[in-house]
């Protein structure tokens, strides 16, 4: 019975730690030499160094192939490099690559399988992507513009009262509460002034959001060496504080304004009009200058979608926690990582200022949506800021049908099974200087008028590609741009003794920081 037991034992320890790390080798795909149990997560699990620099090193060792395998733990994952490949997983084969990974079943974390990224069943997601769509065209966003500029003057004359000459902060966190400010009044109504209240509700809530230490790193490792157990234990990615909180702030407000006919130009009240199916999409584009690292919709989701397309309140408060996650995060990195290039190349920050300042003056300080929007080298400079420390790293898809890519050499056909999960490197492809020359450079005329069609398409991803792009793309660019235009107006941005240059990755951390 031991010996039963004993061989039971290696079976299954075969099955779930040894065989994966010869799946690639059978299908001869180049990879890396993975670590039992740990993949080639070894060294970022023990925070020895950067996930996004261990793809980079498989990435540059490959260069001829048009894809490379990965092991995420126990799980085999195949990285895409090839623009053309890219674009067909993306866009022209989407029925076969139409979600991201599941992280949890809706019974057992509600708020976050019914967002608009988690949510798994296609007809769903299309259903809800094209009631929310709305909420992110240029005339709704212009009803924002006026809430964002007035946290961004908030923020500056919180800095000019003080009598220093020189104020030494720390970029990422005063970012952070930038952000938290527009968040708060854009989807939820609320004023936080977190420069001022340092510990206001909002602010905590977002780190706490999008803190992967501690027991959401172990989470997320179980996850990844043994999902089973994770619905056996029915794991949440966020604990009841986090649900619970958002839950409240949505259901008060939601019940606040419909007592009281109150209409806010936010977030909160375009979900409201989502939920009754009021929110209807413009008929026209009113937008005559887009930025160039925006994505529009899909035609999969501009077409007609037959039925109701009518939101729960539930679902309405798992759009709003995303929304949330996404505008803390993503939006305040992309200005701290801007404000540390032009800190390092003052010749840059130079041109900006003289452009934003030509743009103020004839203004008369009163900048609109549209001054914003027609502004080329800020836009110039946000997209570079997006190419060299873009936050979207991966993008990731999972099949839900099998499928074949075609090899050259007479070698079969690279098979895709049902379930089986790709990623697309987006920080090592905007870092290839087979599209990017000098990609270390932080060069904004790859993107001026003359220049930005020498861009290769589906090598410059920031926002994702094909149907399930990051629908927030325009209100992210927006947000960022106002804090930079405010800061750079009023401030020289210079670097502290603290400041690596040239600029470094920490290895300490998840995603992307300085």
């Amino acid at each position: 019975m031991l010996f039963l037991l004993i061989f039971a034992v290696l079976v299954v320890l075969y099955y779930l730690y040894i065989k994966p790390f010869w799946y690639w080798e059978s299908r001869n795909v180049p990879y890396q030499n993975p670590v039992p149990l740990f993949g080639n997560m070894f060294k970022p699990i023990f925070k020895k160094e950067q996930l996004i620099s261990i793809v980079q090193n498989i990435y540059t060792k490959c260069p001829d192939s048009p894809y490379f395998g990965f092991i995420n733990f126990i799980t085999p994952i195949l990285i895409i490099k090839d623009p053309e490949l890219i674009k067909k997983i993306t866009v022209k084969d989407f029925d076969v690559f139409s979600r991201h990974r599941a992280f949890a079943s809706e019974d057992m974390d509600p708020l976050w399988s019914k967002n608009l990224f988690a949510i798994q069943d296609f007809h769903k997601w299309r259903h809800l992507r094209a009631t929310l769509s709305p909420a992110f065209t240029a005339s709704k966003l212009r009803m924002m513009f006026d809430l964002m500029q007035e946290c961004a003057k908030n923020f500056v004359n919180y800095y000019l009262q003080k009598t220093e000459d020189v104020i030494e902060l720390d970029v990422k966190d005063a970012c952070r509460r930038f952000a938290t400010d527009v968040i708060a009044t854009t989807a939820f109504g609320v004023t936080c002034d977190s420069l001022k209240n340092q510990d206001n509700k909002f602010y905590l809530m977002g780190k706490d959001v999008t803190n992967f230490e501690g027991i959401r790193a172990l989470k997320i490792f179980v996850y990844n060496s043994c999902p089973k157990l994770i619905e056996l234990l029915r794991l949440s990615i966020f604990g009841p504080q986090v649900t619970n909180f958002f839950t409240k702030v949505v259901s008060d407000t939601v019940r606040l304004r419909e007592e009281q006919n109150i209409i806010r130009p936010d977030m909160i009240h375009l979900l409201m009009e989502a939920r009754k199916g009021k929110l209807k999409k413009d008929k026209s584009n009113d937008l005559e200058v887009d930025s160039f690292a925006a994505v529009n919709e899909s035609e999969i989701v501009q077409k007609e979608v037959g039925g109701s397309t009518q939101i729960t309140d539930e679902e309405m408060t798992a759009q709003a926690l995303i929304f949330f996650f996404g505008g803390f995060d993503t939006s305040s990195s992309l200005m701290s990582f801007t404000f540390a290039e032009l800190a390092v190349n003052p010749d840059i920050q130079k041109k900006l200022y003289d452009e934003i300042n030509e743009v103020s003056e004839r203004t008369g300080g009163k900048i609109t949506y549209d001054d914003i929007h027609r502004m080329k080298y800020l836009d110039m400079v946000t997209s570079e800021s997006l190419r060299k420390w873009t936050q979207g790293v991966f993008l990731d898809r999972e099949a839900v049908k099998p499928y074949t890519i075609p090899r050259d050499n007479g070698q079969p056909p690279l098979k895709i099974e049902k379930g089986d999960l790709v990623w697309i490197p987006a920080y090592s492809i905007h870092r290839d200087p087979k599209y990017f020359p000098e990609p270390e450079k932080f060069d904004p005329e790859r993107f001026s008028y003359e220049r930005k069609n020498e861009i290769k398409p589906f090598t410059y991803l920031p926002f994702g590609a094909g149907p399930r792009n990051c629908i927030g793309s325009r209100f992210a660019l927006l947000e960022s741009k106002i804090a930079i235009f405010n800061i750079i107006l009023n401030f020289e941005v210079v670097p502290t003794g603290k400041v690596t240059i040239p600029l470094k990755l920490d290895s300490h951390k998840i995603s992307p920081t300085t």
